[in-house]
């Protein structure tokens, strides 16, 4: 029998994800990958693949798969109601369902299979790029999606003891950007201080509501090349912290950069939730 894991309902965002097209900017492509790193990476130890596999990232959880064929599978990340265990590697027999819950606090969830997803990559990844439509389509319900060759030894390890996404407000650092003296001191003063996460946030940016920023500087800027954690001011002067299908180039002004060891944590931020830029 083939291995895989056959979607029954996909909540309402599943993608498949593993580490990103990275080196292809240049032609216009974006990385994409998980928008959580370390959950995807975590999620991949626990079952014995290599950090780059592909897995499942579920938004706000309500997804339900099948196993075909006995699978071993870890979830990381944000943790969903339900009985499943969470962070830990768990049995999912031949024909038993998996079902997450809403998650409890953060908003992505990985589920890793021993193995990995072996869907057909696009530019040498399996990585679906919401805003380039490139790579495996979202998940949808019938879906089957085969699952690889184990490749690697088991961790030996039963639960992995790591720290929750926060529900209150997050602290995230910041550097000064290339555009900063676009700005003046009130406005940066304005921006390292609290924010609120948008409703419209998604995979390309986490969009903040609050006192819109001014510029200082006006006019056009012509289109620059951008990364994951850049913080673009555009019109409306509500930063957009940009994310994993983030666009390789924009126009708008980059004031700062989160770290990158913050983006991370950012990819779990909910809307409503409170978020700090701090220089600390």
């Amino acid at each position: 029998m083939t291995r895989a894991l056959e979607v029954v309902s996909p909540g309402p965002l599943t993608t498949v994800q593993d580490a990103g097209r990275p080196g292809l900017a240049a032609l216009g492509i974006g990385r994409s990958g998980a928008c959580d790193r370390r959950a995807h990476a975590l999620a991949n130890r626990l079952v014995g693949n290599p950090p780059g596999a592909a897995v499942l990232e579920v938004t706000f959880g309500a997804l339900e798969v099948r196993a075909r064929g006995d699978l071993l599978v870890a979830t990381a990340g944000a943790r969903c109601a339900g009985p499943w265990p969470h962070a830990a590697p768990s049995r999912l027999r031949d024909g038993e369902l998996l079902r997450l819950g809403p998650p409890v606090t953060g908003v992505r969830t990985y589920v890793a299979v021993r193995g990995g997803l072996d869907v057909e990559p696009v530019l040498g990844s399996r990585s679906t790029d919401v805003l380039a439509a490139l790579g495996p389509p979202v998940a949808a319900a019938g879906d089957v999606l085969p699952v690889g060759p184990v490749t690697g030894p088991l961790p030996g390890v039963d639960v992995a003891p790591v720290a929750e996404p926060p529900d209150g407000d997050v602290a995230l650092t910041v550097l000064p950007g290339p555009r900063r003296d676009w700005f003046d001191d009130a406005a940066w003063a304005q921006l390292t201080s609290r924010w609120t996460v948008s409703s419209t946030s998604n995979r390309v940016g986490l969009r903040l509501d609050g006192p819109p920023l001014t510029r200082t500087t006006q006019g056009e800027l012509a289109s620059e090349g951008m990364v994951r954690g850049a913080v673009q001011v555009p019109p409306s002067g509500l930063p957009v912290l940009l994310l994993a299908d983030s666009p390789v180039t924009g126009g708008y002004p980059v004031i700062a950069y989160v770290v990158d060891g913050d983006v991370d944590r950012a990819a779990q931020l909910r809307p409503g939730q409170g978020v700090r830029l701090g220089t600390t």
